[in-house]
């Protein structure tokens, strides 16, 4: 608990997001396909004042969030993503605006890739989640969500992050490219994506 404590205070200075893009194109993830989505909670640790959700609620959000987002990519190699739930808040109701507590998710995440048959991150990407502002939720989502509604909006901002991870890793190491190279390495200014280099032997 004392550990779960320490990490909520993390949540003071992580970025919220917006999930709700999945009707735009998608990040460049150079030639990544969703293999497995595997998501476990066996270290799953409800945070103070919180609503109480079980291991499997929350492994069903977080599979259809991750599903939902990653299944848009086409590319021609499988990569697979794996999940350990560490921690939550699902806030309760409170006083508004003064007291009102926020919603947070806590997890780990590994990708894996499936012809190298091992892992890119040895070790788990630690990734902190807060509820998105909105006016459904600026004086709480404890007094205006459900519990079902609380999950899976942390769960979509959840596999929202992965895919920022994602993209960092692919423009920094390179992860999805064929060639190995970063995608910042190869980036088009007009387009934000990698050019197609021309074959030499042209």
């Amino acid at each position: 608990m004392r550990r779960f404590v320490a990490l909520l205070g993390l949540l003071g200075i992580t970025a919220c997001t917006n999930a709700n893009d999945l009707d735009e194109e998608p990040a460049y993830l150079g030639n990544f396909r969703l293999g497995h989505n595997v998501v476990v909670a066996p270290n799953l640790t409800k945070g103070p004042a919180s609503r109480e959700a079980s291991e499997q609620e929350w492994i069903d959000a977080m599979t259809r969030a991750i599903t939902d987002r990653f299944t848009r990519y086409e590319g021609s190699k499988l990569y697979h993503l794996g999940v350990s739930i560490e921690g939550y808040v699902l806030a309760v109701p409170g006083v508004p605006v003064v007291a009102s507590p926020k919603s947070a998710l806590i997890f780990n995440v590994t990708a894996w890739d499936d012809a190298a048959g091992g892992k890119l991150n040895d070790k788990p990407e630690l990734i902190t989640v807060l509820e998105t502002v909105s006016p459904k939720t600026v004086i709480g989502s404890g007094l205006t969500q459900s519990k079902e509604a609380q999950m899976e909006h942390l769960s979509r901002n959840g596999a929202k992050l992965i895919e920022r991870w994602l993209d960092r890793q692919n423009d920094n190491l390179g992860w999805f490219e064929d060639d190995g190279r970063p995608a910042k390495e190869k980036v088009s200014i007009l387009t934000g994506r990698p050019l197609v280099e021309a074959d030499a032997s042209e």
